[in-house]
């Protein structure tokens, strides 16, 4: 079955970057949206960044001048670019696509964001 995998989370300084990666595998069909969400302890789950197949992308206000979201549509790979990271970017990042008949989630890569 389809499968998202993220990579690339970790430990990051205040005003750090890091670049997440989600990969994914067993697709049937090209995926359509795709999208970052994040959720830390004891917080709503959050849409960071959303990008179409055709390159339209949109971005949490938090997040805007910051992240970059980008996707390869022959691989069905998505990225986000994070910069000038802050703690209150800390959370479980999760990657999210949409495919012809249903939805799938990764299942997270944390980012932690230190003073």
């Amino acid at each position: 079955q389809v499968q998202l995998v993220e990579s690339g989370g970790g430990l990051v300084m205040s005003g750090g970057s890091l670049r997440l990666s989600c990969a994914t595998s067993g697709t049937i069909f090209s995926l359509n949206a795709m999208a970052w969400y994040r959720q830390a302890p004891g917080k709503q789950r959050e849409l960071v960044a959303r990008i179409t197949s055709d390159g339209r992308t949109n971005y949490a206000d938090s997040v805007k001048g910051r992240f970059t979201i980008s996707r390869d549509n022959a691989k069905n790979t998505v990225a986000l670019q994070m910069y000038s990271l802050k703690p209150d970017d800390t959370a479980a990042y999760y990657c999210y696509g949409q495919g012809a008949f249903n939805s799938y989630w990764g299942q997270g890569t944390q980012v932690t964001v230190s003073s």
